[in-house]
Protein backbone atom coordinates (compact mmCIF):
# COMPACT_ATOMS: atom_id res chain seq x y z
CA UNK A 1 0.00 0.00 0.00
CA UNK A 2 1.40 3.57 -0.65
CA UNK A 3 0.46 6.32 1.57
CA UNK A 4 0.96 9.75 0.74
CA UNK A 5 0.83 12.93 3.10
CA UNK A 6 -0.51 16.31 1.82
CA UNK A 7 -0.44 17.69 5.57
CA UNK A 8 1.58 21.12 5.10
CA UNK A 9 0.39 24.25 7.18
CA UNK A 10 1.98 27.05 5.10
CA UNK A 11 -0.17 27.54 2.56
CA UNK A 12 -3.04 25.33 1.71
CA UNK A 13 -5.40 23.05 3.47
CA UNK A 14 -4.69 19.58 2.47
CA UNK A 15 -5.35 15.93 3.63
CA UNK A 16 -4.11 12.91 3.39
CA UNK A 17 -5.29 10.03 0.85
CA UNK A 18 -4.25 6.70 0.75
CA UNK A 19 -4.52 4.23 -2.23
CA UNK A 20 -3.50 0.66 -3.06
CA UNK A 21 -0.94 0.17 -5.65
CA UNK A 22 0.92 -2.83 -6.68
CA UNK A 23 4.00 -3.54 -4.55
CA UNK A 24 6.30 -2.88 -7.21
CA UNK A 25 5.43 1.04 -6.98
CA UNK A 26 6.63 0.87 -2.73
CA UNK A 27 10.22 1.79 -3.99
CA UNK A 28 8.77 4.01 -6.37
CA UNK A 29 6.74 6.45 -3.87
CA UNK A 30 8.02 9.91 -4.42
CA UNK A 31 8.09 9.01 -7.95
CA UNK A 32 4.69 7.74 -7.82
CA UNK A 33 3.49 10.86 -5.75
CA UNK A 34 5.76 13.34 -8.43
CA UNK A 35 3.47 11.76 -11.00
CA UNK A 36 0.25 12.17 -9.24
CA UNK A 37 0.75 15.92 -8.31
CA UNK A 38 2.08 16.44 -12.36
CA UNK A 39 -0.64 14.67 -13.65
CA UNK A 40 -2.88 17.03 -11.56
CA UNK A 41 -1.20 19.94 -12.11
CA UNK A 42 -1.76 19.10 -15.97
CA UNK A 43 -5.61 18.78 -15.57
CA UNK A 44 -5.42 22.04 -13.75
CA UNK A 45 -7.18 20.58 -10.84
CA UNK A 46 -3.58 21.85 -8.89
CA UNK A 47 -1.67 25.11 -8.90
CA UNK A 48 1.76 24.38 -9.81
CA UNK A 49 2.88 25.39 -5.79
CA UNK A 50 0.11 23.11 -4.42
CA UNK A 51 1.65 20.24 -6.49
CA UNK A 52 4.99 21.17 -5.52
CA UNK A 53 4.24 21.07 -2.40
CA UNK A 54 2.05 17.92 -2.46
CA UNK A 55 5.62 16.77 -3.07
CA UNK A 56 7.55 18.50 -0.73
CA UNK A 57 9.59 20.11 -3.06
CA UNK A 58 10.18 23.93 -3.86
CA UNK A 59 7.64 25.74 -7.00
CA UNK A 60 10.95 26.07 -9.47
CA UNK A 61 12.12 22.64 -8.64
CA UNK A 62 8.92 20.93 -9.27
CA UNK A 63 8.32 22.93 -12.37
CA UNK A 64 12.13 21.48 -13.85
CA UNK A 65 10.58 17.90 -13.27
CA UNK A 66 7.66 18.56 -15.41
CA UNK A 67 9.02 17.61 -18.25
CA UNK A 68 9.94 14.08 -16.95
CA UNK A 69 6.08 13.46 -17.18
CA UNK A 70 5.51 15.14 -20.50
CA UNK A 71 3.71 18.27 -18.44
CA UNK A 72 4.29 21.10 -20.20
CA UNK A 73 4.90 24.29 -17.63
CA UNK A 74 4.01 26.85 -19.98
CA UNK A 75 0.61 28.12 -20.91
CA UNK A 76 -0.38 27.19 -24.23
CA UNK A 77 -0.63 30.97 -25.09
CA UNK A 78 2.45 31.85 -23.87
CA UNK A 79 3.92 28.74 -26.47
CA UNK A 80 2.00 30.31 -28.93
CA UNK A 81 3.12 33.90 -28.53
CA UNK A 82 6.95 32.40 -28.55
CA UNK A 83 6.38 30.27 -31.39
CA UNK A 84 5.32 33.40 -33.26
CA UNK A 85 8.12 35.59 -31.80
Amino acid sequence: MLCFNLNNAYLYSMTTITIQVPDALEKEHDETVRLIAAKLYEAGKLSLSQAAEMCGMKKWDFAEILINFGVNYLDPSVEADLDHA
